[in-house]
């Protein structure tokens, strides 16, 4: 893939809703992550996570599902077109600034910071990130009702 072809396609960053759709295989969810997934493979452009977003994942696989499904969860994660990004001071600086200005959660915040950062679509099934407003697009996933 030419390197002009993965600067123009259109890049996605994760919410942990999304990997715990896919992991759980939710209705709605899962297939369309699948997709996302597949094009970023034929791409050769990665989906983007923060690695505070991978936390929140990784404790929620734990959580609901025990910790053999936590680790095989992360197995899972590192097979796939996903490139997991650290935080750093000016990261977390712009997370806690969308945390304080617009009541999100503190792994979401991470999350839309960093699809704000890279002109990234957000991909959740979470209403509360309309709050960011025109400076965060959403691709939005079904609502999970348990």
């Amino acid at each position: 893939m030419s390197q002009s072809f993965r600067e123009h396609a259109r890049r996605y960053v994760l919410d942990a809703n999304a990997l715990v759709g896919l992991f759980e295989d939710r209705d709605g969810i899962a297939d369309k992550v699948e997709r996302l997934l597949r094009e970023a493979a034929r791409q050769d452009v990665p989906l983007l996570m923060s690695a505070v977003t991978w936390g929140e994942v990784f404790h929620t696989e734990w959580k609901t599902r025990g910790e053999e499904k936590a680790w095989q969860a992360e197995t899972a994660l590192q097979e796939m077109p996903i490139a997991v990004i650290g935080v750093d001071l000016g990261r977390a600086s712009r997370a806690g600034a969308l945390k304080r200005k617009h009541g999100l959660g503190y792994a979401d915040a991470y999350a839309a910071e960093l699809a704000i950062e890279h002109g990234a679509w957000l991909v959740t099934a979470d209403p509360e990130f309309a709050k960011v407003g025109k400076s965060l697009s959403v691709y939005p996933l079904p609502r999970y009702e348990k």
